[in-house]
């Protein structure tokens, strides 16, 4: 999943003023000389000698919201009621629900959705399981699987911690795609257990979403469900992210006016998205890619603890360069940081190839900061929504689930995450495109509908889909 936002948020301040004693407007300097922006004001209650209001403040982060309450604290004549974040206000009783698509008004409809009526539903699908697609929530239900092992830049703070992110992800889906998920927080951090806990779920939805489980586990398990599942497993983390920097990248090159096949590219941080990205980029034509982890240059003949970075060592850095990321940027035409803050320096950049590429995706500090790269770098994108170029999985996920349910496919291929991210960049107009705007934004309706259609597309051509396009559905009438 991306990971946390560097952006601020609001508070809300409940106060009492004595109105003898000090003035609003007295407050209202105080919050701002600390630095809080003031972006409505309610009061909630009036008397002749009080009023109670309600004030919404910015703030950058909990402790400015701190310092904001102690100065207020020290205001005579103030009486601080509470502070609620606006983000917990939020997550108050959870942020979503299941509700019924219709209402059960009497007697015939109780006998039709539950029993003796149901029975008939449920032999038929006895009958044929197939029908599970027809005559249940499967059709159009993912599971959202998280271990709470590897979330947001958080690390592992296990499955309850994990829920609230794993509710938004399934808000997402619904919001943007209609898809129904639902969060599935596993309290092991076992590979079997886990595989054999989403195998033994797997018959109530149409797909599986692996979301912030840590590398190398992560890489198996995906692995093994693709392989002992009958419908679409995908690890967000890896693909989505891969899907979404290509995207971003083929709009890049075009930009700057150089072929993708031809780039040298340098990626940082070889964990689970790392190596997704790579294998997308290798699928996309790229030849030249030279992955950097803490020990330097990823080196075929090397011998590496991680099976992966074995693989990682036999695909990539055709010219077998080595050390640090400053010794093999030279020339690079992109750099693609999935790793840490303060990794690529200025002086890096300067050594790149002519218009260069940086996409520097750590959250909240990305490996170099907009401000320092823009005197040198052609192209910027972060994962942050509060610079230009966000690269957002929310771009990839809910479309490429929309299409795969939609045409019943039985995995998800690279020739389909191929047709999604041509299908995202593919938004982004040429009159549009520019440095500041190379990726569309998660709010473009655009953008599901998209990759929904290139995803069935491929997914046809691909042999997986099990539902009949509406093509074939036409030629069968004809004939």
């Amino acid at each position: 999943m991306a990971g946390l936002n560097g952006g601020g948020t609001s508070v809300i301040v409940r106060l009492e003023i004595h109105k003898e004693t000090v003035t609003f407007g007295k407050i209202a300097t105080a919050i701002g000389d600390a630095g809080g922006d003031i972006v409505a004001v309610d009061v909630t209650r009036a008397s002749k000698t009080t009023t109670t209001r309600d004030i919404t403040v910015q703030v950058s982060d909990p402790e400015h919201t701190e310092a904001i309450v102690a100065v207020l604290k020290g205001i005579p004549g103030v009486r601080l009621i509470n502070v609620s974040d606006q983000t917990f206000l939020m997550h108050l009783g959870g942020k979503i629900e299941v509700t019924p698509k219709m209402p059960i008004k009497n007697r015939d409809d109780l006998s039709r959705v539950y029993t003796p009526g149901v029975a008939r539903v449920c032999m038929a699908i006895h009958e044929d399981p197939a029908k599970a697609h027809s005559l249940t929530i499967k059709r159009n239900t993912v599971a959202v699987v998280s271990d709470g092992t590897a979330v947001l830049g958080l690390g592992n703070i296990g499955p309850e911690a994990a829920m609230p992110v794993m509710e938004g992800k399934a808000m997402l889906f619904k919001q943007m795609a209609g898809v129904d998920a639902f969060p599935i927080c596993l309290d092991t951090q076992d590979t079997e257990e886990i595989i054999r806990t989403v195998k033994a779920i797997a018959p109530a939805f149409g797909g599986i979403n692996l979301e912030d489980i840590s590398s190398p586990r992560c890489f198996e398990i995906e692995e093994r469900l693709i392989n002992e599942l009958d419908i679409p497993v995908f690890h967000d983390d890896q693909h989505g992210t891969a899907v979404v920097i290509l995207a971003g990248l083929l709009n890049a090159v075009k930009l700057v006016g150089k072929k993708l096949e031809d780039c040298k590219v340098v990626i940082t941080g070889i964990g689970a998205a790392g190596i997704a990205c790579t294998k997308m980029l290798l699928a996309a034509g790229v030849t030249n890619v030279v992955g950097v982890d803490r020990q330097g240059a990823i080196v075929r003949g090397e011998s590496y603890t991680n099976s992966a970075w074995d693989w990682y060592a036999n695909n990539t850095n055709p010219f077998s360069q080595k050390g640090t990321l400053s010794d093999v940027i030279a020339d690079a035409d992109i750099f693609i940081g999935l790793s840490g803050p303060g990794v690529l320096k200025a002086d890096d950049v300067k050594r790149m190839a002519v218009d260069p590429i940086v996409f520097a995706m750590a959250n909240p500090t990305p490996e170099i900061t907009p401000e320092e790269a823009e005197p040198y770098v052609r192209v910027m994108a972060t994962g942050r929504s509060d610079y230009p170029n966000q690269i957002n999985n929310v771009l990839c996920f809910p479309g490429i689930f929309r299409g795969v349910l939609d045409c019943r496919a039985s995995r998800i291929t690279q020739e389909m995450k191929l047709a999604a991210a041509k299908a995202i960049a593919s938004v982004v107009n040429e009159d549009e495109l520019n440095e500041y705007y190379i990726i569309p934004s998660v709010f473009n309706h655009a953008v599901v509908e998209k990759v929904r259609e290139a995803v069935m597309e491929a997914a046809y051509e691909s042999g997986v889909a099990r539902r009949r396009s509406q093509r074939e559905t036409q030629d069968s009438h004809h004939e």
